[in-house]
């Protein structure tokens, strides 16, 4: 027995120490972000302080930009979540706060506006676990950017998961949600903002989630869907089969047809917009996919993470570059001028290259990006999709 508890007491030992060298590792690797600079024009800093701040979204209503961004201690659910609605009138430079939200006993994330009518749209999830959960999709909204609504919980969808309202002619919006437990996603429209109705499932499977929808020229509706298959501790260690779902649907939206599953990455917080004709994509992105195993898995913790930009085609993905970006990233806002776009995001330091798990225990800070489109076309013609 007493040689046995020796060699158990060996083994923890050693263990410990590797585990130490593996973070010293992680904490001081140096950034290694791949970004393409004739794209990325310039990047700065949003906030300016200790806390993880993550989840952002961004829209222009009335000649002025609002951005809305998560502070909290850490990445995992907790009360102490506070979600800021801000606004910019010198395209993003400057912020002034306008409003808080921070439900009692909740966790709040994953904010999304949408302008319908006469409103400005303020749509979140609300969560109870550590592991971020969340179980139910509120609303608030503004009419003059200043004033808001206590949340309310969307009516007759509880479980529905909500991503980003679009719309072709300014009456009627579509959005996409999953379900809380991560099978399946639908399809949903409204008029009001506020009562919604299902119109068609998406997709079901691959534990399914963050759902995002794009129109086509052609009339047609584009989606992706974050696919981790992961269940074994919750997903912790990734998966390798890890992937981008890639689906279309054509009016009125009720039969949806699978196109492929990209394994360039697994496209977490995801934002999809069009620009000349063509649909592009930002997210999170990982460098170091290889064989099967806790480090490389798809979707792994242990895994170094980035925020980058690809172009979404029907038979695939192309990854165009990074952005500045490290740990725990992505969750994208984006105002388009012309032929450039306003991307903001969030990232751990950028002097690191955390894993992804490093990240979440980290403070990260809200950025954002200048992106030239006509450059990052150029680049997609020269990219093959996978």
């Amino acid at each position: 027995m007493k040689k046995f508890l020796k060699t158990l007491g060996t083994i923890l030992i050693l263990l410990i120490l590797s585990l130490a060298i593996l973070f010293a590792y992680w904490y001081l690797r140096p950034n290694r972000a791949e970004v393409n600079k004739d794209i990325v024009l310039e990047t700065w800093a949003v906030t300016n302080d200790d806390l993880h701040n993550s989840n952002t979204d961004m829209i222009e209503w009335q000649d002025v930009w609002y951005l809305s961004y998560v502070s909290s201690p850490y990445h995992f659910g907790n009360d102490d979540s506070v979600m800021h609605v801000t606004r910019s009138y010198d395209q993003g430079k400057t912020w002034e706060e306008t409003a808080t939200f921070n439900p009692p006993d909740e966790d709040i994330r994953d904010p999304k506006f949408a302008v319908i009518g006469e409103r400005l749209f303020l749509y979140a999830l609300q969560n109870t676990s550590f592991v971020a959960e969340p179980y139910i999709s509120v609303y608030s909204y503004s009419e003059d950017g200043i004033t808001w609504t206590d949340f309310e919980t969307v009516p007759d969808l509880d479980g529905w998961l909500f991503w980003r309202p679009k719309t072709q002619d300014g009456e009627l919006f579509y959005n996409a949600a999953y379900w809380w437990e991560h099978n399946k996603s639908v399809l949903l429209k409204s008029t009001d903002g506020i009562n919604w109705e299902i119109v068609a499932q998406i997709y079901e499977g691959g534990r399914n989630d963050e759902t995002e929808i794009e129109f086509l020229p052609d009339g047609r509706m584009l989606a992706t869907a974050r696919l981790e298959y992961a269940y074994f501790a919750d997903g912790a260690f990734g998966d390798k089969r890890g992937a981008t779902l890639i689906i279309v649907s054509e009016p009125p939206y009720e039969t949806w047809t699978e196109l492929t599953q990209s394994l360039v990455t697994r496209l977490d917080g995801p934002y999809l917009f069009t620009y000349n004709e063509r649909v592009y994509a930002l997210g999170r992105y990982q460098p170091d996919l290889g064989k099967s195993g806790p480090l490389t898995n798809q979707g792994s913790v242990l895994a170094r993470k980035r925020t980058s930009i690809y172009e979404v085609r029907e038979d695939g993905l192309a990854y165009l570059t990074d952005l500045p970006s490290n740990g725990d990233t992505s969750y994208v806002g984006l105002v388009m001028e012309g032929d450039i776009v306003y991307a903001t995001y969030y990232t751990s330091p950028l002097e690191h290259d955390f894993a992804w798990l490093m990240g979440m225990f980290a403070p990260s800070e809200i950025r954002m990006a200048k992106i030239d489109l006509p450059a990052m076309e150029a680049l997609a013609d020269r990219t093959e999709s996978k």
